[in-house]
């Protein structure tokens, strides 16, 4: 049996528009769906809200999720980022 790869999801949105029609929850819902179309582990979910996506310095969460990347905190097996 394969081992199931163990990953982190991240969730912003940043303007009233976001807010309103690709938000937080609809984003998060189409990550679950994806890892478990891949047979991923979600260990770990971060968000930022009304944080803007013109520099990573300014999301605190997504330094956050750096961090525990760069510690190994979980473990995780998929490293691919994929930011809207």
């Amino acid at each position: 049996m394969k081992k199931q790869q163990k990953c982190y999801i991240y969730t912003r949105v940043s303007t009233s528009m976001q807010v309103d029609g690709y938000n937080l929850v609809a984003q998060k819902d189409e990550l679950h769906k994806y890892a478990d179309y891949q047979g991923m582990l979600i260990v770990g979910e971060y968000f930022d809200k009304d944080k803007s996506g013109k520099s990573v310095e300014s999301r605190p969460q997504f330094q956050q999720i750096l961090r525990d990347i760069e510690t190994g905190k979980d473990n995780i097996d998929f490293r691919a980022i994929c930011c809207c």
